[in-house]
């Protein structure tokens, strides 16, 4: 089984390279083969973690309650046919209102509370963040993060009082700001698209040595 495995591995590999000459019938078939693998694990994990342990059990075990959101779920699938989407509406709009309360939510309390805080406590000169740099480089640091933090920040900000026969435009101050935040958001992207290339040559190096390993060891033993 693991000489199959390894062989199907070796050609899933060459149906993915042979993207190098265009998109072609290989590629789409390995793309198609991976799309149908991920939606068949997403199902399974749907069926075995949710619809049977949180519908299924409670609804055997006398828990009627679990009968509102099957309900909903039904009526929910309702928008695939146009005569009756409308039934529909209800179900999508307390979907889209916890997505939104969740969304605003992660905001708030992942995003903003906690930019606040580390942008706080980076001004901390005791304890194991002080010993592990001068007080003077860890007050220039923090310096830099507040700064980039407030900038950031005021980059989206597009609030503007439009004047008459004038377009509206920013202040100069909060536009001076804005590019500042503008240069930091510029590093940030650039170092995330470093991280996520360099990511694809790490990957593609592992590929390129499954290859060789695989011709010097199985095609070509010696």
């Amino acid at each position: 089984m693991d000489l199959a495995w390894l062989i199907v591995s070796f050609f899933i590999t060459l149906l993915i390279f042979s993207y190098i000459f265009g998109d072609n019938p290989l590629f789409r078939l390995a793309s198609y083969a991976f799309v149908g693998v991920a939606a068949g694990y997403t199902a399974v994990i749907v069926v075995e973690q949710v619809l049977l342990p949180k519908l299924a059990l409670p609804l055997l075990s006398g828990n009627w309650l679990t009968l509102v959101p099957l309900v909903l779920g039904a009526i929910l699938l309702l928008k695939l046919f146009p005569r009756y989407s409308r039934l529909g509406t209800l179900p999508m709009a307390f979907l889209v209102g916890v997505a939104a309360a969740v969304a605003i939510g992660g905001a708030v309390f992942g995003t903003l509370i906690g930019q606040t805080q580390g942008a706080i406590q980076d001004f901390s000169f005791s304890g194991a963040s002080a010993a592990a740099a001068s007080p003077t480089l860890q007050a220039v640091e923090a310096v830099l993060v507040l700064i980039g933090t407030i900038c950031t920040l005021v980059y989206f900000q597009f609030g503007a009082r439009a004047r008459a026969n004038q377009p509206a435009a920013r202040p100069a101050v909060v536009e001076t700001l804005s590019q500042v935040g503008q240069f930091f958001l510029s590093i940030t992207l650039g170092s995330l698209f470093a991280g996520v290339f360099s990511a694809s040559i790490t990957a593609l190096i592992e590929r390129l040595d499954f290859l060789q390993k695989f011709v010097t060891t199985v095609l070509l033993p010696k």
